[in-house]
C-alpha cells in the first residue's frame, strides 16, 4: 500500500502549480535582500523582480528552512494517517536536510507508527524536480514509501547535473570562484560550464569561449553521459533566459533526438547564488 505523500522544497524549482497538480506539498527557503529587514519565501516577490534587483546590485542573504518549518508542514500529514517521502535539497549547499531530520526525530517520537523517509539529493534548482518528478512516476507505479526512496538513491551516481553561467560575478560573490577568475572571465568573455559532483557540491568543470560555445558543450556532455535509448526525462531550468534553455532543448532534440521533459525557471534561492543568465541541465545518465 503506498499511503504515502511525496514532500519538497521550494530549491527544486518546479511551479507551485505543477507541484499541486502531481499532489506534491513543499516548504519554502527564506532569503533576504542585505539591508532590509524584510524575510521573503520565493512567492513574495516575481522572478522578473528580483533578477532586475540582482542586475541593480542587490546581494542577497538565503536561509536553510529550520526543525520548526518541517515539524509544521510534516505533522498535519501524518495526522491523516499518511507517511512522508521528502526528496530533499543537497546537503552539500544547505542544512536544510539537517533541520528535516531534526523534525523527524522529534515527530517519530509523536507518531510512532508514521514513517518518514528524507531522500537527499545532492542535486539543487530542476535537478530536485527530477528526483520529485520520478518519484511521483514511481509511486504511481505502486511502489512502496521504502522502495520509492531506495529508488531514488540509486539514481543519484547516475544523475547528471550541468550549466552554465552568464556572469562570473554572482559565482564570485558566493566563493565558487576567485575574483581574479571572474574579472578575466568578463574581459575574455570566458564561460565556466560546472557540475554537481557526488557530494553534492558545485565544481568547475571546464570552460568555453562565448555563451554560445558554453551552452554547446552542455550538449555536448549529454551526448556523452546519456544513456543509448535517450529515453530519460531531462529537466532545463534557467534564469531569466528561456531562449538559451529553449536553445539546448532544440539541439538536444536535432542532435540526439532527445525529448526534453520540463523548462523551468530558477526561482530566488538558487539563482542568489548562480544569477540571471544561468542555464541548467538535469538527466539519469551512465554517471554523474
Amino acid at each position: 500500500m503506498n499511503n504515502y505523500v511525496v514532500f519538497t522544497d521550494s530549491c527544486c524549482d518546479v511551479k507551485p502549480e505543477l507541484l499541486a497538480e502531481w499532489e506534491v506539498p513543499y516548504a519554502s527557503m527564506t532569503f533576504t535582500f542585505v539591508g532590509e529587514d524584510k524575510e521573503y519565501i520565493e512567492s513574495d516577490i516575481s522572478n522578473e523582480e528580483f533578477y532586475n534587483r540582482m542586475r541593480e546590485g542587490a546581494n542577497v542573504k538565503t536561509a536553510a528552512i529550520n526543525a520548526a518549518t518541517f515539524t509544521d508542514a510534516f505533522e498535519p500529514i501524518l495526522k491523516e494517517g499518511k507517511d512522508i517521502l521528502y526528496v530533499a535539497f543537497s546537503s552539500g549547499l544547505s542544512t536544510t536536510v539537517n533541520s528535516a531530520n531534526i523534525a523527524v526525530s522529534e515527530l517519530k517520537e509523536k507518531y510512532p507508527e508514521r514513517k518518514i523517509c528524507v531522500v537527499d539529493t545532492l542535486a539543487a534548482s530542476a535537478g530536485g524536480g527530477l528526483m520529485v518528478y520520478l518519484a511521483v512516476q514511481k509511486k504511481k507505479e505502486n511502489a512502496s514509501l521504502e522502495e520509492n526512496a531506495e529508488y531514488l538513491k540509486s539514481l543519484i551516481p547516475h544523475h547528471c547535473i550541468w550549466f552554465t553561467v552568464d556572469d562570473l560575478e554572482y559565482l564570485k560573490r558566493g566563493g565558487r570562484v576567485s575574483p581574479l577568475v571572474a574579472f578575466a572571465g568578463g574581459v575574455l568573455g570566458i564561460k565556466p560550464v560546472l557540475q554537481m559532483d557526488m557530494e553534492g557540491h558545485l565544481i568547475k568543470s571546464f570552460t568555453a569561449r562565448g555563451r554560445k560555445k558554453a551552452i554547446e558543450a552542455m550538449a555536448l556532455k549529454y551526448a556523452e553521459l546519456s544513456y543509448e535509448e535517450k529515453n530519460t526525462p531531462i529537466f532545463i531550468s534557467h534564469a531569466q533566459c528561456e531562449d538559451d534553455a529553449k536553445r539546448l532543448a532544440d539541439m538536444l532534440k536535432e542532435q540526439y533526438n532527445a525529448d526534453v521533459t520540463l523548462i523551468t525557471e530558477i526561482g530566488p534561492v538558487i539563482g542568489s547564488h548562480a544569477g540571471p543568465g544561468t542555464v541548467a541541465m538535469f538527466f539519469i545518465g551512465k554517471h554523474r
